[in-house]
């Protein structure tokens, strides 16, 4: 169903406006409607023409739902009525108000002066004096620390401290902050060292890291369209951990490889950035987000390299030849409690009961795709999720029951040891939360 982010409103002129109440519309829809904050920004952003409105609306909306449980307590501390359940729209103005000034730090007049107009631009002109004066209020006294992790569900935090008892407050913290901007290199058009120069020629800071041999990691975000030859496939947006899937997975020159679970395609592109000789097969069951894989793969020149087919890799029947692979890459369906802080959504959105399903699918894929692994060839086993029933009790429940399986050891640049494999937590040298566990298939 068609969204209205694009709808015109009186005052939507003013400079500025138009911004505030797409950001508004979006945070709505993912705050009251229970909506997808990436589903909704790919519809909203469009209607904005300018790259700089665009990154404020994101801007807006990641500061928003990283923590709304602290503008929600200013809120009820300085209303002595509550707004009622047909205000959600309002509150989701005033959510943004208060993320312009703390903790995206806008200067204070433009900030106020375009929210305010905005509350009449979305039809709340009786209530443009009630926005002015709360973020006012704001504007003077601060808006209250309060508890910065009281959006997470009591459920999950209690997950997280039994998993993590010396890290959890670690894990939260990070999970409340913006990420670094990671880049990936590509080495099919260009070296890292080349890359940062011209980096650097641009007025963009960037360095290296001796994890990850094709990430740059830039001091501060910048727009896609400031990256040089970002539109010619000389680089690509991808967090250091996401990159170090291949480095762990390593797949000998011109092997045969399926990546699983590809969409939306960042480390199918990396493996042939990689190996131009790999022979690579990619599968991902949702049609749509396959179509965005090709995308991406033909921006960055490798669009006639791979096989795409939209299929259940769980169902192996339906799609596979019987050719075994020499290595498989599952980046498996998961709680993704690694990558809050690039998804802040999924605290509004992930169940308790989800756990049951996400764990009955990947024992599903494991079981699945490890026939379709050639003797003597790998399987790795990878989520962006920093629960152990996902990760380490997973494998270990995996290798329990499958006798030609044993797991391979990987270094301390893929994390902490857990169990036959290796954790990242999230904010570790600035990466996301990701699990990893090599799996070597035993040769007849």
């Amino acid at each position: 169903m068609k969204r209205s982010h694009d709808r015109q409103a009186p005052g939507m002129q003013v400079p500025g406006v138009q911004t505030r109440v797409v950001a508004t519309r979006v945070l709505d829809a993912v705050l009251h409607q229970g909506r997808s904050l990436k589903a909704e920004l790919a519809q909203a952003l469009p209607t904005l023409s300018d790259p700089r409105d665009r990154a404020l609306v994101e801007a807006i909306c990641f500061a928003v739902l990283r923590q709304p449980a602290r503008f929600e307590a200013a809120l009820s501390s300085w209303m002595s009525k509550p707004l009622g359940y047909r205000d959600g729209e309002l509150k989701a103005l005033l959510f943004a108000g208060f993320a312009q000034l703390d903790p995206l730090k806008l200067p204070a007049h433009a900030a106020l002066a375009s929210t305010v107009d905005a509350a009449r631009a979305i039809g709340r002109t009786h209530q443009a004096g009630l926005v002015n004066a709360l973020l006012r209020r704001a504007q003077r006294e601060g808006i209250p620390a309060g508890d910065a992790h009281a959006h997470w569900p009591a459920w999950l935090r209690e997950r997280i401290a039994a998993d993590w008892p010396q890290q959890a407050t670690a894990i939260l913290d990070a999970s409340v902050e913006a990420p670094p901007m990671w880049l990936r290199v590509n080495r099919r058009r260009t070296t890292p060292k080349d890359y940062l120069a011209r980096l650097q020629d641009a007025g963009i800071d960037a360095t290296f890291d001796d994890n990850a041999p094709d990430a740059l990691r830039l001091g501060s975000p910048v727009a896609v369209v400031a990256l040089p030859g970002f539109a010619e496939g000389d680089v690509s947006i991808q967090d250091a951990s996401a990159q170090l899937v291949i480095d762990a997975l390593s797949p000998t020159a011109g092997a045969r490889v399926l990546d699983a679970c590809v969409a939306p395609g960042g480390k199918a592109a990396h493996l042939l950035e990689r190996d131009a000789t790999l022979r690579l097969s990619a599968i991902d069951i949702d049609a749509h987000r396959l179509a965005r894989v090709q995308e991406n793969l033909s921006r960055l020149r490798l669009g006639g390299s791979v096989q795409l087919a939209a299929v259940d890799a769980g169902d192996t029947a339906a799609w596979w030849d019987g050719v075994a692979f020499d290595a498989v890459l599952l980046d498996a369906p998961c709680s993704a409690t690694g990558i809050v802080r690039r998804q802040p959504d999924v605290l509004q959105h992930r169940r308790a009961s989800d756990l049951d399903s996400l764990t009955a699918t990947q024992a599903r894929l494991l079981d699945a795709l490890w026939t379709t692994v050639a003797p003597g060839g790998v399987l790795l086993y990878a989520t962006c999720s920093i629960l152990k029933a996902e990760n380490e009790a997973q494998v270990e429940a995996f290798l329990a029951r499958t006798p030609d399986a044993a797991a391979e050891p990987l270094d301390a640049r893929f994390g902490r040891e857990a169990g036959a494999g290796r954790q990242r937590l999230p904010g570790e040298r600035g990466y996301d939360g990701f699990f990893y566990a090599r799996l070597r298939k035993r040769a007849v």
